[in-house]
This record gives C-alpha cells, structure tokens and sequence, in this order.
C-alpha cells in the first residue's frame, strides 16, 4: 500500500519510481542545455524575472513535470552554457562526466561530512582524497587537509589558522577563546600584486581590514617579485610589523602566472611567517609535464586546490591542505552531541568552517579513479596547447594586439581596427564584449592590462578549438567594426 509520502522520497518502490522518471527528465533537459546553439540567450535580468512565477511558493503545488517545464523554458534556456565552446569568460569550468556522475550520487545518498555517524565512508574517501592531495603535492606524510567549498574558502581558513597559530606562539594568546589581542592590528599578510582578491577580503573577514595586506610588486612575467618582498619584510620589521602570512599565488586570475614558490618559501621561513600557497587555479599543472613550475608548494604551511577549475569537476568542490595536521587543532572545537572529544571516530567537523558539509569529495575521486594523472593532465595540456595557438593566431593578425603570451591557458588581447585613440579603443572592447553577450553569440572576459581594457579568453574547455578561437574573434571583428565606425564618427562631430 503507498503511503501519502512515498513517492517524495528514495526507499520505497513509488519513490524509487518517482526518482527513476524524475532524473531521466532532469537528464533531457541537462542534455538540451548543454547542446544549446549559443552560449547564452542574451536575455536580460528583468525578463528573466519577469518570465519567473510570480508566487514561488503557492499554496498547492504545480506538480513535478510542471514544475519542470517551468524551469526548462523559464531558466535553463537563460543559463550560461559552459560546454559550449564559445563560452570562455572565466574560470568555470564544463563539468566532467565522472564530476556529473558523482554528483548524482552525492546528491541522493546526501551524506554530511561533519560527523562519522553521517557519513560512514563519505568521511573515509575524503581523507584517502586527501592523502593522494598530500602526494600529488609533495606535501610532508605529517599533512592533512579538509574539502572545502572552493578557493575563497580555503584562503579564508589558511589565513584564519596562520594567524590562530601567530598569536599563539608569539604572544600566549588564544584567539578562539579570547577574540582579538591589541597586537592584532600590527599583523601583516604580505602578497603578490597579482594575488585574488580573497586575501584582502580574508583579511576583513578575520578582523584585520584590507589594511593588513601588503602587495609586492611582481616582475615582467608578473610573477612576485622576490627582490620587492625582501625589501617589503624588511620594511615591516623596521616599522614594528609582525608578517604572519606569506601568498604566494600559483595561477594568477589574468595571467596565469606561478610566483617563484621556493624563494617565497625561503623568504617566509626567514621571517617566522606561514607560507600559503593559492593553487586554485595553477594547482593543475601538478598532473603535466610542468609539474616543475609548482617546485616549493611541499614547503607551504597551506595549499588552496581547486577542482572545479582545471580538474573539470562540478561547482563546488576545493580543498585545503596542510603541511602539518596538529595547525588545525587553532580552530578545532568539540561538541558532545556530533564530536565528543574522547570519541575515536573521525569527526571532520573540527578541520572545518563548515558544520553541514556535502560529499563534494566524491566528484574528484572518481574522476581520480576513472581518468588518472594521465586522462586528468591531458585535459589539462590540451585548454593549455589551444590558449598557446590561440595567442599565435592573435599575433598575426592585424587587427589584434596580444598583450601576453599565456602561461596557462588565458589570452589576453585587444581589438584595434586602426584610426582611434587609446580611450576610445577601451570603449570599443568594453562595447563589443558586453554586446557579444547581450546577444548570446560568445562570452569573454575583460580585465585591465597596463592601464587599458583588454578582452580574455579562459579557455577552459578541452573541447574548444582553434577553429572555435577563430569563430570567436571574427564575431569580435563583426561586432567591434559596428561600434568603432560609431565611435570614430562621435570623434569627429
């Protein structure tokens, strides 16, 4: 006999049947979202709204099918199409298969990571995960590490901890227990000019302001430059400053560019300091042939992995690594009811900022076990090899200007059709990306480069070729020629 609620959840038969014909239609429309004939529709925020139902939740519901039609026309046919491969704007990555495989099962199974009594092996894979993170990274056997929602979330928590373990070796104090000391606002966490704008905001978070970050200034491969952080350290030390953190940053958001980690690693050790190293983005190259670029990220007090970038894995998932377990004991706490301290389970709760915690874990140790370093770091090397040919097609021609080579897989470059000023050739490329997208035919990206508007592609689709590179800049070219005609005819008016 089917009870009232059966079919809304998994372990009864009409459930299972329920689940069963609700995920083929979910996978249908997944499968037409990902094979939409544009990257994005162009609609704007107001008519997505307005498309919306007015009443989310009505008084009696619409009924699954419904309500899934609503969300196939209403919003998957506006969502940003990240398999296309026209789609290059930012760090986001198509998810992979294996990524898309676990995520089903970490959604039904729903397992939560904080405690051993909610998760049974969810919490085991995680720390397997963890130890081949160790080793991928060269990472002493004395390490742990916890997954984390991203980059932004393990920045925060490197920092939360390097300055924990500062004021606790250097003057007895407790932040946990007795917040901040006055000596809190002579702390200074010392980065790349470079470096994601998560270490300023780490610092707000954690009650030391923008102010206690220090940029160094980074060389022509705009990479930090170490001669600029001797000077900066020094210059610290003689105003009284107390350098609790060292970034240095193995990926840098525009360039791509990997800090010079061992002489970082050197610098920071020579200052009593934390060395932190943000691989969110870099992180990757650990499974290439250039795995050397990453040589002094075994000396780091932390490492930041992302794998929804370059591992190809369903948004969120990251992780945080450390070169030594006991740091986290800075931030750990015990409660009786999910931790108790004299329990002998793994409890991961205390390695968290998190409470609730998904099985995110999941999505990059199957792709671990299905593709391996090789199936993984090919994916890599091929977004890799089309950014360099990308960059070559760009320096040919005429009408683009390459502003970098790429050092991992972004290019950075500017249309200039000829016969405008400089201002005026920030206005065309800041118009053609922004009217590419309204109309949904490419998504870019736009940053600054020395002081002028540059376009970015971050081609993070293994699938995208250099014929696809060439479609996208000829819509440039079609777009931008419309615009500069405007433009030079308001220069001359």
């Amino acid at each position: 006999m089917t009870r009232e609620h059966d079919r809304q959840f998994l372990g009864t038969p009409a459930g299972d049947a329920a689940y069963r014909e609700a995920v083929e239609r979910a996978r249908e429309l997944a499968l037409d979202a990902a094979n939409s004939e544009k990257p994005f529709s162009g609609a704007e925020p107001a008519a997505i709204r307005d498309a919306l139902p007015e009443d989310v939740l009505p008084e009696s519901g619409v009924g699954l099918d419904a309500a899934l039609d609503e969300v196939a026309e209403d919003v998957l046919a506006h969502t940003v199409n990240v398999s296309h491969p026209r789609t290059a704007a930012h760090l986001h990555t198509p998810p992979s298969v294996p990524g898309l495989a676990a995520e089903t099962l970490v959604a039904a199974t729903n397992q939560s990571l904080d405690s051993y009594d909610q998760s049974g092996a969810a919490t085991v894979v995680e720390q397997r995960l963890v130890e081949s993170l160790l080793d991928l990274y060269d990472l002493p056997e004395s390490g742990d590490g916890v997954v984390t929602s991203g980059g932004t979330q393990s920045n925060f928590q490197a920092l939360l901890l390097a300055r924990d373990r500062h004021l606790a070796e250097a003057f007895d104090h407790d932040v946990q227990k007795s917040g901040l000391p006055p000596a809190a606002s002579d702390l200074r966490v010392l980065c790349s000019a470079e470096a994601h704008f998560t270490t300023e905001q780490s610092a707000h978070h954690l009650g030391l302001g923008h102010d206690a970050v220090v940029t160094v200034d980074t060389d022509e491969n705009h990479r930090m430059d170490v001669d600029a952080l001797d000077a900066a350290i020094d210059r610290l030390e003689a105003d009284g400053k107390s350098v609790f953190a060292v970034v240095g940053t193995a990926g840098t958001t525009d360039f791509g560019a990997v800090d010079p980690l061992d002489a970082v690693a050197e610098r920071a050790a020579a200052a009593g300091a934390w060395f932190h190293v943000d691989a969110a983005f870099g992180g990757a190259l650990a499974l290439t042939e250039d795995a050397d670029r990453l040589a002094g990220v075994e000396r780091a007090d932390s490492v930041s992995a992302d794998f929804h970038k370059l591992f190809f894995q369903p948004i969120s998932a990251g992780a945080l690594l450390l070169g030594d377990a006991a740091d986290f004991a800075h931030a750990a706490r015990n409660d009786d009811y999910l931790n108790p301290a004299d329990s002998a389970l793994p409890n991961l709760v205390s390695k968290s900022t998190q409470t609730t915690r998904r099985f995110d874990a999941l999505k990059p140790y199957l792709a671990f076990r299905a593709l391996g370093r090789d199936g993984l770091g090919g994916l890599v090397d091929a977004v890799r090899q089309t950014a360099n040919r990308a960059a070559t097609l760009l320096d040919a021609a005429d009408d683009f200007t390459l502003l970098a080579e790429p050092s991992i897989n972004t290019v950075l470059f500017r249309y200039d059709p000829g016969a405008l000023s400089d201002d005026a050739l920030d206005e065309l490329n800041t118009a053609t990306r922004e009217a590419l997208f309204r109309d949904g035919r490419a998504v870019l990206a736009r940053t600054e480069v020395g002081g002028v508007e540059a376009l970015k592609l971050t081609l993070m689709n293994p699938r995208t070729t250099l014929d696809d590179v060439a479609d996208v800049l000829d819509l440039v070219r079609e777009v931008g020629r419309d615009i500069a005609v405007d433009l030079e005819a308001a220069t001359t008016t």
